[in-house]
């Protein structure tokens, strides 16, 4: 057998793996929309549960979804790219070091769950914050850390040594050298590792479970103390604890919760594309 034939073999066991990926998930999203987007309407979209969540619109779990994610975002970026800086730029390489990271990687591992129990004890119990907005992303933001640390910091490892060595030559400290040198050539991985985030903060149910989900909430909430909907709980519960819902309003649901979550990770990808796009090396 020959290099090329060899080649030939090799690329199609690669495009097979690849459809073996791609073609449950076309599949699932193909019969998501199908039997969803009957449900799709503009009083589905805007208008809030009524008749025990049998009719109506979902807007006040779509609201609650947006402002848990709001909420994990501004908790997980700020602590999650400090982190991957610290322990790429400043932290020398020892066994504190070490365990930190594996403690990351093995972090990102951890089922959703025992993070909704974690954060029902740390912050509804002790902290006291009551099953709140606040305590939900809180609990969301520690869920998607690891996420984002290890991202990020395999982002700022890839900007090369050069450009550090010629910022230092020209006077600048340190700081000067990660601001302007380096971060600007890792944003692009770093927004992947908010991507990713994003995504896994949006369609978890667990953690909300536990921290913030209302059953049933027909209004907005007022503070970061309020309970929320959010769209998976409220799928969860349209789709084994209430009776007699229509399937398609359960797809429907789905198919908003998934168009939401490919929205904001479409947006991530623009972003991400711009900054690299300027990229000279």
């Amino acid at each position: 057998m020959n290099y090329k034939t060899s080649q030939k073999i090799a690329f199609s066991f690669l495009f097979l793996a690849n459809l073996l990926v791609i073609l449950p998930v076309a599949l699932i999203i193909v019969i998501i929309i199908k039997n969803g987007i009957g449900a799709i309407s503009w009083e589905f979209l805007s208008a809030a549960p009524r008749m025990g969540m049998r009719a109506g619109g979902i807007f006040p779990a779509i609201v609650g979804t947006l402002y848990l994610v709001l909420g994990t975002m501004i908790f997980a970026l700020p602590i999650g790219i400090l982190s991957a800086i610290y322990l790429t730029e400043y932290a020398k390489e020892n066994m504190l070091t070490r365990l930190i990271k594996l403690a990351i990687i093995n972090l990102a591992g951890v089922p959703s769950v025992v993070y909704g129990l974690f954060g029902l004890g740390l912050f509804v119990i002790f902290f006291k914050f009551g099953a709140s907005i606040l305590a939900g992303s809180l609990t969301l933001a520690i869920m998607t850390l690891p996420v984002i640390i290890t991202t990020a910091k395999e982002a700022l490892d890839s900007v090369p040594l050069s450009f550090r060595e010629a910022s230092f030559a020209l006077g600048a400290n340190r700081w000067q050298t990660i601001r302007f040198a380096v971060l600007p050539h890792a944003l692009p991985g770093i927004l992947t590792g908010t991507i990713l985030g994003i995504g896994r903060a949006a369609g978890e149910t667990a953690p909300i479970l536990f921290t913030a989900a209302a059953f049933y909430l027909p209004r907005l909430p007022k503070s970061v103390f309020d309970q929320v909907m959010a769209l998976p709980y409220h799928l969860y519960v349209i789709s084994t604890q209430v009776p007699n819902v229509k399937l398609e309003v359960r797809y429907g649901t789905a198919f908003v919760l998934i168009a939401m979550v490919l929205s904001m990770n479409l947006v991530a990808i623009v972003v991400r594309s711009h900054f690299r796009r300027k990229k000279k090396w």
